[in-house]
């Protein structure tokens, strides 16, 4: 079900980055690590992973998500045939293996965000006085 023929030649050329890029996407990250925890209905999921950070996903792009998880074979849509419909997310035994390693980076990032924004700090000042000598060097030869 690729969305182009650029799409299907990248998914022929090399399958396992496009679920890579799945996997890693900005609400694809969210929707493995919530669905971790238990099944969803679409508008529970959609308020639990626009939670954090302020961001909201759109009806489309949770839907897309959800879509391309599923086909990937990560997320399991379970329709059920009543009024009004209800449909449950929840994860498949290899979405449960996939959003396992993604809430492990996750934990990996939030343990390590002190030397993350220091690394930060330390990139932007050395930058910031590399741009000042060069304003200063750029004043000197105008003044000459």
């Amino acid at each position: 079900m690729p969305v182009s023929k650029r799409g299907a030649d990248a998914e022929a050329l090399c399958p396992h980055r496009l679920v890579l890029e799945h996997v890693t996407s900005r609400w694809g990250v969210l929707v493995l690590i919530e669905l971790l925890e238990r099944s969803y209905r679409f508008s529970e999921l959609r308020r639990a992973v626009g939670g954090s950070g302020g961001r909201t996903v759109s009806e489309k792009m949770l839907t897309q998500t959800l879509q391309t998880l599923e086909r990937d074979g990560l997320v399991h849509r379970d329709a059920k045939p009543v009024i009004p419909p209800r449909v449950d997310y929840s994860l498949t035994a290899l979405g449960r293996e996939a959003a396992e390693q993604v809430r492990a980076l996750a934990a990996w990032t939030h343990d390590r965000m002190d030397r993350v924004e220091a690394a930060r700090r330390a990139y932007d000042g050395a930058r910031g006085a590399g741009r000042t000598n060069d304003e200063a060097r750029d004043v000197r030869s105008r003044a000459s």
